[in-house]
């Protein structure tokens, strides 16, 4: 009798992890994985083991799917966020009622979706999957694979008779939910259409009658980021912070809740506790570029406070410069953290720092430039690359820019907004010739 087939979703090949330095290893060996940690396990279980790259077909969508649905058992391995194991995960999920286990290494932060998923844990010290590392491996998930084999989908799991027999009174009742949410999210985009000075009351009102418990996920943090994006003066930042503290506890402890409230907390002064907020958050579910900017930008704050000693703020700046740098190890096309980096190290000026400042300033650049080919919608992309070329001392990136920067309007640019800052880092560029053309373009530019 053959053996029931178990298919394995996971990357191939040697895949990086994104990691920061000493939190885990900077790249997996997943064939050394499969190799010498899945497929022993999956034979011990009593199946066979069958991966995605064995189709060599030319139909390998087909035979993925095809896999998906007949397979007596799939194994997902969720370590790093990789798109086609998130979709054949959903895909089985959805296709068969029992049958399915995720796997993530221990020090690995899963999507929020899955994160809610039971999920075994194996230790991964070093991505090359040595031999102690195996032995490690396979301990940890054989039992554990055995015991959630028959677990029921989240699919199945919360529509009953789903997938021929699901109950028309309960279709009914989702029905009016989606309406009822089509209706609230017609007065938000309302909101959103209203002038700048009028949303904040407009905001608060909509709070007023759609923000009472018990809400749904998508209204909560539909009106936590409609408070927040209509803020018009410090003082409305009190609400933002009042509506993400009283959000439901399942709400507010979900990560995007929790750096809402750590931002909005920082914009009404209480930078101390938006910086613990965060550093909490990073230390829970791991950082993220996002995160990091953040917490940088508040000890870019608090290094700038008139209050602090001499001593303080250069500390404030060490940490801001710590944040930055995390967060821009983490992803080099992200130009959040790495734009703040150049000015912060010409304000440290410690030997080595312009250099560092001239290095950065290059990688900003390229990434700025890519987002934009991508049409990255992205407010401060155009700014901030402009900025960059300025910071650079890159007359020729800056003379380039003019023309696009003519097309497109000098609202799109931001000119009212940075006009002064491309000036004060003109006049800052210690090459004569590349400074006049430099204030040249300012000139240029004050005419727009």
């Amino acid at each position: 009798m053959p053996k029931p087939l178990c298919f394995m979703i996971m990357p191939f090949g040697r895949k990086p992890t994104q990691l920061e330095a000493g939190r885990g290893p900077a790249e997996i060996d997943y064939n050394a994985l499969w190799d010498r940690g899945y497929v022993p396990v999956i034979k011990a279980l009593g199946y066979e083991p069958v991966r995605a790259d064995q189709d060599t077909g030319a139909l390998i969508i087909k035979q993925m799917l095809q896999r998906l649905y007949f397979a007596d058992l799939v194994l997902a391995d969720m370590t790093i966020a990789n798109g086609n194991v998130y979709y054949e995960v959903g895909i089985r999920h959805a296709s068969q009622e029992k049958g399915c286990v995720l796997l993530a290494a221990d020090w690995s932060k899963q999507l929020f979706d899955t994160g809610q998923m039971r999920t075994v844990r194996y230790p991964l010290p070093e991505g090359d999957f040595n031999e102690s590392t195996a032995e490690k491996f396979k301990s940890a998930i054989k039992d554990k694979i055995a015991g959630l084999a028959g677990g029921i989908s989240p699919m199945h799991d919360s529509i009953a008779g789903y997938p021929s027999n699901v109950d028309e009174q309960a279709a009914s009742s989702m029905q009016e939910q989606l309406t009822e949410l089509a209706a609230f999210q017609t007065k938000v985009r309302a909101v959103r259409a209203a002038p700048r000075k009028e949303r904040m009351a407009l905001a608060k009102a909509l709070v007023a009658t759609d923000g009472i418990p018990p809400m749904t996920h998508p209204v909560a943090f539909a009106l936590l980021r409609l408070l927040r994006d209509s803020t018009d003066a410090p003082e409305d930042w009190n609400a933002v912070v009042d509506f993400a503290r009283t959000l439901p506890k399942e709400f507010a402890e979900q990560p995007e809740g929790r750096e809402q409230l750590a931002f909005a907390v920082s914009q009404t002064g209480n930078i101390a506790q938006s910086i613990a907020e965060l550093e909490t958050l990073i230390e829970a579910v791991g950082p993220t570029p996002e995160r990091l900017g953040l917490l940088g930008g508040r000890y870019k704050r608090q290094s700038k406070s008139p209050t602090a000693a001499d001593a303080e703020r250069l500390g404030y700046l060490a940490k801001s410069i710590q944040a930055y740098e995390r967060g821009m190890d983490l992803d080099l096309n992200d130009y959040y953290c790495s734009s703040n980096l150049p000015r912060l190290y010409r304000q440290r000026n410690r030997k080595g720092d312009e250099e560092r400042a001239q290095t950065v300033l290059r990688l900003v650049i390229a990434a700025c430039e890519r987002a934009k080919r991508r049409n990255v919608t992205d407010e401060w992309l155009r700014p901030t690359l402009l900025g960059a070329s300025f910071d650079a001392g890159d007359a020729d990136k800056a003379e380039e820019l003019v023309d696009d920067i003519v097309a497109e309007g000098s609202a799109r640019w931001k000119l009212n907004s940075i006009l002064n800052d491309l000036e004060v880092s003109a006049q800052h560029v210690t090459d004569d010739a590349q400074r006049q053309r430099l204030l040249a373009v300012v000139a240029q530019l004050k005419l727009v």
